[in-house]
């Protein structure tokens, strides 16, 4: 009996025992499915915080004032405050070559309205090239511009949440809307970025930093210095010159340094490592259930050796070999295991078409061949037992069988 014999006949096996063949292949479709589930939902988390993170800005390296302790320096110094001309300084390019932009930000609470509608949220006060380090782009109207700054214009560009919670039935871009009693026009409406673990990032309001300072905050100390670096592969360099350029500024060394510093690549790479490892303990709880899926094989297996001993004796009778009974029992084992693993990418891909939690999951295609490759191997393993147990039945004792 060749290999295509032996493939015939364990299938012919499984046929005639449908609904025993069907709920042993359930454990492992249900161990299949659950695997490439668990992991693209892993994934799919995975992609949200990085969208979440990347949505704050490209490439961006932030700056705050103050210590890691939050006090003052070990030589008991005063903290100097971050200014607009520590700024400046960072947009030299002679000074800074791998940073790209540098904008300061200096924020106030505000509520907002518009006739008898209101909103409380934030305003960011900073300079236009604000918008393109924290991509925040523009959906309808434009941006402020340098005049704008420089002359204190009262303008404004809003998030979406802002622009529907105040102009519900009017067109925002040239409106007037009230901020804590000063009026401001708005110019513009920022593509939606949605909500996530960092809050509504549309729940926003950027204005010229000059406006905001004249008007809501005064001359205090900035909050942050947006930076952002050339690319992806100079944000260390462009973090080395910042702070260089900083600590040669405030006159100090890294055991005084009065600022901190924020990265978001060193951010989104140890969120990424976080959930990957989240990922993988998901994806070995739900393996489990694919062993259990195995034993069942092997439990099925074994009732059908049992009930086709006689079979197995007048097929030794006739010539058949120890390793022709041996494969076609291994076939058999293998079909069923690789049937309900294809049962079960079907099952996977109906559920990760619903987002969860507004996780869309994403199926990880190294997870389905895994969990191919581990259905042929359960196949294997747990057949193999049944399986040699049948290619050792000797010939008379087969026979005698009832």
């Amino acid at each position: 009996m060749n290999l295509f014999e032996s493939f015939r006949s364990g299938v012919q096996a499984i046929l005639a025992n449908r609904l025993r063949s069907g709920l042993t292949m359930l454990g492992i479709m249900i161990g299949v499915a659950a695997v490439i589930v668990l992991v693209a939902f892993g994934q799919g988390a995975s992609n949200a915080v990085t969208g979440s993170i990347e949505g704050l800005g490209t490439n961006l390296i932030t700056v705050f004032p103050g210590t890691a302790g939050g006090a003052q320096s070990s030589d008991n110094l005063a903290l100097k405050d971050l200014t607009v001309e520590d700024a400046v300084a960072l947009n030299d390019p002679v000074l800074s070559p791998d940073i790209s932009a540098a904008a300061p930000t200096k924020r106030a609470r505000v509520t907002c309205t518009v006739g008898s509608l209101s909103h409380s949220t934030a305003m960011v006060g900073s300079w236009p090239a604000y918008f393109e380090i924290s991509n925040s782009a523009v959906a309808e109207g434009g941006y402020f511009t340098n005049s704008d700054e420089v002359d204190g214009r009262r303008v404004v560009v809003i998030g979406k949440t802002v622009a529907d919670d105040l102009f519900t039935d009017t067109d925002p871009i040239g409106s007037e809307m009230n901020c804590n009693g000063v009026p401001f026009t708005v110019l513009g409406v920022l593509v939606s970025k949605g909500a996530s673990g960092f809050g509504d990032q549309d729940d926003t309001i950027i204005a010229p930093l000059t406006t905001v300072r004249n008007h809501l905050t005064g001359n205090g100390s900035l909050d942050t210095i947006a930076v952002q670096a050339a690319s992806s592969q100079t944000q260390s360099p462009a973090q080395e010159q910042l702070i260089a350029v900083l600590d040669d500024r405030h006159d100090v060394v890294e055991a005084t340094r009065d600022y901190q510093i924020f990265n978001q690549a060193s951010l989104l790479t140890t969120v990424n490592q976080a959930v990957g490892i989240f990922t993988a303990l998901l994806g070995a709880v739900a393996a489990i259930s694919l062993l259990v899926g195995g034993i069942g094989i092997t439990n099925i297996m074994l009732v059908s050796v049992t009930e086709r001993t006689r079979e197995i004796g007048i097929r030794k009778a006739i010539g058949a070999s120890r390793r022709v009974i041996l494969l076609q029992f291994l076939i058999e084992s293998t079909v069923l295991s690789l049937i309900g693993a294809f049962f079960g990418l079907v099952l996977a891909f109906l559920v990760t078409r619903v987002a969860v939690a507004g996780i869309q999951p994403s199926i990880v295609p190294a997870s389905v061949l895994g969990a191919f490759a581990i259905s042929v191997g359960i196949g294997l393993f747990f057949g193999s037992y049944p399986a040699n147990r049948a290619a050792s039945l000797r010939p008379i004792e087969a026979l005698r069988h009832e």
